[in-house]
This record gives structure tokens, sequence and C-alpha cells, in this order.
């Protein structure tokens, strides 16, 4: 999952050495973290939130056939 997020997010942002996930799994729930550079929030979230969006929905898909519940916060 996390190769997934890579591959969505890298390509939109100016600086991707600086994209970082971290993975926090408990009993039920699998909690991705996604971090970019200060500059490169805005092009991640996108206008109204419609990139951000599009984001988790390929992820929370990506994940449906998991038992855990999927969940993407994103962090600058």
């Amino acid at each position: 999952m996390k190769e997934l997020i890579e591959a969505i997010v890298k390509p939109l942002v100016d600086s991707p050495e600086y994209v970082e996930i971290t993975e926090l799994e408990t009993e039920n729930q699998i909690t991705y973290r996604l971090s970019v550079h200060k500059e490169d929030i805005g092009k991640v979230i996108g206008k109204q939130g419609r990139i951000a969006k599009a984001i988790r929905t390929v992820v929370y898909a990506a994940g449906s056939n998991s038992s855990k519940r999927i969940q993407l916060e994103i962090n600058d």
C-alpha cells in the first residue's frame, strides 16, 4: 500500500525526496501518514481537497479486500 501511495503522490510534488509514509497498525485499523514538503502540501490537497479525496478513494478501494479499516492522513 505504501508503494501505491508513493506512486500517486511523488509525480504531483516538486520535492519527491521529502515524501514520507509511515504505517501505524492497530487491531482493526491501518493508518498511513503521508508527509510532504511544506511547499508541496497544496499540490497534494488540491482545490477544496479534491486531490486528497481522490487519493483516499484509490487507497480505500485498493484496501477494500483487507479485513482492517484503512485510513490516510496527510501532514506537512
